[in-house]
């Protein structure tokens, strides 16, 4: 907000664009409702793919760790 002299919402709809992937974005033109919601969408967007990725990555990291023998401490004892 300070730096480029942006309003809130023009500040945070490119910081949840940034944080989301999609990259800076031009503000002219777009309505504070559009803003706001293409910023909550751009983060929750994010966070769905990275649940969606850890859910399909666990089983995969799961049998990397069984291949090493990677053992808690709790095992060991």
């Amino acid at each position: 907000m300070t730096t480029e002299k942006m309003n809130m919402l023009d500040a945070f709809l490119n910081a949840s664009m940034l944080l989301g992937g999609m990259g800076p974005v031009k503000t002219e033109g777009l309505s504070a409702e559009g803003k706001l919601f293409a910023g909550i969408y751009a983060l929750y967007a994010g966070l769905v793919f990275i649940a969606v990725m850890s859910i399909m990555l666990a089983p995969v990291v799961h049998r990397i760790m069984h291949r090493l023998h990677w053992e808690s401490v709790a095992e060991k004892e």
